[in-house]
């Protein structure tokens, strides 16, 4: 049976790239401009530092957001795997639920403590997670 076709998760496209595009073509004009004034052979001036200060500039821009996007869809991917994990482990476990009468396939879970159970006696620097405490430490923050 073939894999189901499963939702292509969200990856920062059209508009990000958009920006690097743009960041890189004033990039590349800045350097082009900057190459112009550097082959005409005249004195440096204010046009010379404006046309370098841009040309760094906008590199650096373009460099900035090329990675920030690479690590955007990185992570995309990442989540998604995440996600994809999550739902199969689910569905494993649920799976298992429903074949509990064979002994051996069904893994327990940790669930709270019924009323007849006593949560297990602590320390004074143990940590105390929020299932253990139960109601009977609410609003004894302040002790």
């Amino acid at each position: 049976m073939a894999e189901p076709d499963r939702p292509v998760p969200h990856r920062p496209g059209a508009v990000s790239l958009f920006f690097v595009a743009k960041a890189a073509l004033f990039a590349l004009g800045f350097w082009i401009w900057l190459l112009v004034l550097a082959v005409r052979g005249s004195e440096a001036t204010g046009v010379h530092l404006i046309a370098a200060t841009g040309a760094v500039c906008t590199t650096l821009a373009s460099v900035v957001l090329g990675a920030r996007m690479a690590l955007q869809r990185n992570a995309a991917a990442r989540h998604a795997e995440l996600k994809r994990m999550l739902v199969d482990i689910s569905w494993n476990a649920f799976a298992a639920a429903g074949n509990a009468d064979h002994p051996g396939k069904v893994v327990p879970f940790p669930s709270a403590s019924h009323d007849g159970e006593q949560a297990p006696r602590r320390g004074a620097g143990e940590r105390v997670s929020v299932l253990d405490r139960g109601d009977r430490n609410r609003g004894d923050r302040g002790r």
